[in-house]
């Protein structure tokens, strides 16, 4: 594997994948240039989605305790505030207010175990 420039940056390490369980959800807080943003990262089998930490309907956080965004199958995401549920793999909003609306994704990088944001 190539190694990006960006994951080689140390300051973009956010875990080694084996601290997740499988599935599981953390939160971190990432700067992207000039600017703090909160995101999570879902791991599910060997793979892992992240995106950041905002409902696309209401602009709240989906959180609804600290590391916990799934729902209690943890076969999806659920926003805290709304209910809505949204698709582990792409972010897509399924059921609730924020009809079409997705998720942002944020980049990853798997490293020798380590996960990086991009």
């Amino acid at each position: 594997m190539v190694r990006s420039k960006q994951a080689e940056n140390k300051s973009n390490f956010l875990c080694k994948l084996s601290t997740l369980a499988d599935p599981s959800s953390k939160s971190f807080s990432i700067k992207k240039g000039r600017k703090k943003i909160e995101i999570f990262i879902v791991r599910k089998g060997d793979k892992v989605f992240a995106y950041e930490d905002v409902c696309p309907h209401a602009q709240a956080p989906l959180e609804w305790n600290k590391d916990e965004f799934l729902d209690k199958k943890k076969e999806n995401i659920i926003c805290a505030m709304h209910g809505a549920v949204f698709t582990i793999e792409e972010g897509q909003c399924v059921s609730g207010p924020c009809g079409s609306a997705a998720l942002t994704p944020v980049q990853l990088e798997i490293i020798d175990g380590d996960v990086f944001y991009l």
